[in-house]
């Protein structure tokens, strides 16, 4: 991605927010993360939102007789796939989110990356997957640039953009964007203040049973020896690879949390430790 980083210019401590949709299916969820948003913003913060929407995707396919369609965790998306992604991303998610941050006072902005280039992406090559050689994801692609310019004017002006995790092309070419990359990208251009990953299950966990083995804090350090061995596994592994990485790009720190949870962005904001797994430099 080649991006020129921008610190927000309304000197307000930013956070920018990720959310999946597996969050935003539930309207008491909803509710709550709007609800927390509007804590964040009442005590001087900006917001930058992005969402996903995996599972409405998912619905919506069935619909229209598709099958979602994913290779080495990383999904599809034929030309019929795309029109459905739009409808779904666009049309449901965002509006239900816009309108839930509505509700509680906000003046929350539904946008989408082809929206005057905020999220301006190129097809993605060829990948070699194991076992599969090189495949075609078709209309996927990956994140080139981000608009900051116009995210600055939105965020001077009060409003919390809520984008949808779309990209274009300098020709108008949309393409389907993992809603965590995307984020990554966001935040780095933008030099935000804090990252935080809303997830359903909230932190990062010893034992994924056991709600009292949470990990308040990870540095790289840390999360490779508990790597090394085997505590943090599967998917896991990559998430916090990348966001480490984040910290290096102007990110000054990275929060894993249900953003849904009662008081839970405040907390981090205050920098307590009550929700989440924070991630810092070593």
């Amino acid at each position: 991605m080649q991006a020129s980083t921008q610190k927000a210019s309304n000197k307000k401590p930013l956070a920018v927010i990720k959310v999946g949709g597996d969050l935003l299916l539930n309207p008491k969820d909803r509710k709550g993360f709007a609800k927390n948003v509007a804590a964040l913003v009442d005590i001087g913060w900006s917001v930058v939102v992005l969402h996903g929407g995996g599972p409405q995707l998912n619905t919506l396919q069935q619909v229209h007789g598709l099958k979602p369609h994913k290779i080495d965790g990383r999904r599809v998306t034929s030309r019929d796939d795309l029109r459905v992604v739009k409808q779904a991303l666009c049309g449901e998610v965002n509006v239900d989110l816009v309108s839930a941050c509505v509700a509680q006072g906000l003046p929350a902005l539904g946008l989408h990356g082809a929206s005057a280039k905020l999220i301006q992406a190129r097809k993605r090559a060829k990948m070699h997957i194991e076992g599969r050689g090189r495949v075609d994801f078709g209309e996927v692609g990956d994140v080139k640039k981000i608009n900051t310019r116009l995210l600055n004017l939105l965020l001077e002006d009060g409003f919390v953009p809520v984008i949808a995790s779309l990209g274009v092309s300098k020709k108008g070419r949309v393409f389907n964007i993992n809603a965590d990359t995307t984020v990554a990208a966001i935040a780095s251009a933008m030099q935000a203040d804090m990252l935080v990953l809303s997830t359903e299950v909230g932190a990062v966990f010893a034992d994924i049973k056991d709600q009292q083995s949470r990990f308040e804090k990870l540095t790289p350090k840390r999360a490779e020896q508990l790597i090394a061995l085997n505590i943090i596994k599967d998917g896991m592994i990559p998430k916090l690879r990348e966001s480490f990485a984040l910290l290096e790009q102007g990110v000054d720190q990275i929060v894993i949390c249900n953003a849904a949870k009662k008081g839970a962005l405040l907390d981090l904001a205050q920098n307590q430790s009550a929700f989440g797994t924070r991630l810092l430099p070593d």
